[in-house]
């Protein structure tokens, strides 16, 4: 065993298997799974492998088959022999006389501890090579350079370390049949629960590096419901994490399930909420990205352009604000579909603390979601609301000294048209989006409404009808995004223009109204009431 080790360590195994062409045809301790009853009788379990396996198969891997191989192979011929010494059956082929058997017989029970120790040697050095291959850190320091020494190997992937777990485990399997008492084999199931734990741990970290890395195979490709593929990735990439983790977590007969120790419970929730929150800051790493942006410019006033809101599925580099819009999309889809569905799949492979793992996955994606919801708000509301005081004050126009109302202003026409642009942005990428964007934008615009309201001294009868009007144009246009906040600003916009008390007056008022609204029916269509919902915020 630890010539065989020093071979590898050495660099001698860079050739294909080069104990196999000294004539080694023992079969492979893989083969013998499930087949460790074959084993009694002598028969041959050699697996068949494709002729590039040796360069394939990482060193280690290779080096604890070989391992396993050099103890199956020998091992049970040694134990067989020392079983027919003590019973005497060895004796009574050799054709002894019956004293001299029974004389045998009580040697070797005397050297029974004797033969045990050799068989725990075996056992013991076993899995200290093992160790050194795989967990040098849980020898003692004195022994690692003696059963170490892969330093320099390239560390294993969770699909190499399962692949190893499968090998122990033929292994224990294997000697396990021969009736070997189980205090002896013992260590090589401390050996296993190890590597499993190992492995275990291995796979979250990789995972959580593949995870990291799915920003790159971002393609803004939105779908109907405003999604690109990115969830559905993540949540491909969790599920065959955990499907890899099968043979792993699976419970042999004397081990133990991993999951259930608590440490491990701990580390493995952890790492488990780490993918999730990576994952989160791909997303927000992707919303801020401006790299490719085409040069970017304040809200078009101008609607004919037909490359205005294009399919996102031809715009191959989105603008700043639609990359927000597409983030935003697919942080609702996490919180409301990816994470319960991720929730069950860890349940179904037995991985606990799931409910933490979504309680604060959720907080997180909450969090991107708001900073990102603002993040576009601002860039959308902030131009709109920042036109409205130079329009109503183009001009020199004075509310004091203003000839009689004829209509609507061209400044709260344009306000609408760039609303009306903001909904279409949003639209093309995600119709739920929709109601809770342009509520809080037309929050944001009411507000600035009534601070220009409430900030003038005084309104001529001619100044408080046009107010009046605009005011009434803008809220009755908007109305079915209109929520609290938004309805108390106009009240309050309201309440501070000066009371109509004529009936000329009032009636101009609805003539001017439904002129506007018959002049701008076409643009206002995509205000009108729909069946969606806004989604909570």
């Amino acid at each position: 065993m630890q010539d065989c080790r020093d071979e590898f360590i050495g660099g001698q195994r860079v050739r294909v298997g080069a104990l196999d062409l000294e004539g080694d045809t023992r079969p492979s301790a893989l083969s013998r799974l499930g087949h460790t009853s074959s084993l009694k009788r002598g028969g041959s379990l050699q697996m068949t492998r494709p002729s590039n396996w040796r360069f394939e198969t990482p060193q280690q891997v290779q080096f604890v088959e070989k391992l396993s191989d050099v103890v199956i192979g020998q091992l049970p011929n040694f134990w067989k022999l020392w079983i027919s010494y003590v019973n005497g059956s060895l004796f009574s082929e050799t054709g002894e006389k019956s004293g001299q058997v029974e004389k045998s017989k009580k040697n070797a029970r005397q050297r029974q501890s004797d033969f045990k120790k050799m068989i725990e040697e075996v056992t013991h050095r076993l899995v200290k090579l093992v160790r050194g291959a795989l967990l040098a850190t849980t020898l003692p320091q004195g022994e690692q350079s003696l059963y170490g020494g892969w330093q320099n190997k390239t560390e294993l992937p969770g699909a190499w370390i399962t692949q190893i777990i499968h090998i122990v485990r033929a292994c224990y399997e294997a000697l396990s049949a021969l009736e070997i008492p189980n205090d002896l084999l013992q260590v090589i199931q401390d050996l296993l629960l190890d590597l499993r734990v190992h492995c275990l741990m291995v796979t979250l970290l990789h995972t959580t590096d593949d995870v990291r890395c799915l920003a790159e195979k971002e393609d803004w490709v939105v779908d109907n419901e405003g999604l690109t593929r990115l969830p559905s990735q993540f949540e491909q990439c969790v599920v065959q994490m955990l499907q890899s983790l099968k043979e792993p977590l699976e419970i042999k007969s004397g081990e133990i399930n991993i999951l259930q120790l608590d440490q491990v419970q701990d580390q493995a929730t952890d790492l488990c909420v780490s993918i999730m929150k990576v994952f989160i800051s791909c997303l927000e790493q992707l919303s801020t990205n401006r790299d490719g942006d085409a040069t970017l410019s304040h809200i078009s006033m101008d609607l004919s352009s037909p490359d205005r809101f294009k399919n996102m599925q031809e715009c191959s580099s989105p603008t700043s604000e639609q990359r927000l819009l597409i983030v935003l999309s697919n942080c609702h889809y996490l919180e409301r579909h990816t994470f319960l569905n991720l929730a069950h799949h860890f349940e179904k492979h037995g991985l606990t603390g799931t409910e933490k793992i979504t309680r604060m996955s959720i907080v997180a994606v909450r969090e991107l979601d708001e900073k990102l919801f603002d993040a576009y708000i601002e860039r959308r509301a902030d131009p709109i609301a920042g036109s409205l005081e130079p329009g109503i004050y183009a001009g020199y126009f004075d509310w004091r000294d203003c000839p009689p109302p004829t209509g609507v202003r061209s400044y709260l026409k344009e306000a609408l048209v760039n609303i009306i642009t903001v909904h279409a942005e949003v639209f093309t990428i995600s119709k739920d989006l929709v109601p809770c964007v342009l509520s809080k934008i037309l929050a944001t615009v009411a507000d600035e409404m009534c601070r220009l309201m409430q900030c003038v001294s005084s309104f001529s009868k001619n100044g408080a009808l046009q107010a009046r009007l605009e005011l009434c144009a803008l809220r009755d246009a908007i109305a079915a995004y209109l929520n609290a906040e938004s309805n108390a600003s106009f009240k309050m916009a309201l309440d501070a223009l000066p009371q109509l008390y004529g009936a000329s007056e009032k009636k101009l008022l609805e003539e001017l109204l439904n002129k506007f609204k018959s002049s701008m029916r076409l643009q206002l269509t995509c205000f009108q009431p729909t069946c969606i919902q806004p989604v909570k915020r």
